[in-house]
């Protein structure tokens, strides 16, 4: 082969392998876990992150009582006027 053809054949390969790769990527991301370490560990993180989730959501609803009584406090010392 000609330096020439070779020169105009490495970008084309070049692009070609890339492709490869990305798609090869796409592939192996679409793929189950087939390792069983991976997937319990995956399990356990799903577990502890619905744990994390609720005691969120019960100190929200702490934080809103919470609100609510000091609003309410704040109203009725208003209402009571000037003492």
């Amino acid at each position: 082969m000609e330096p020439s053809t070779i020169g105009a054949l490495i970008p084309i390969v070049a692009i070609i392998a890339f492709a490869g790769i990305r798609v090869a990527r796409i592939v192996t991301s679409r793929l189950p876990a087939r390792d069983p370490d991976t997937a319990n560990r995956l399990a356990a993180l799903e577990e502890e992150m619905a744990t994390v989730r609720r005691q969120l959501e019960e100190a929200y609803e702490r934080l809103d009582f919470t609100e609510r009584l000091l609003a309410q406090q704040h109203t009725d010392r208003l209402n009571q006027g000037p003492s």
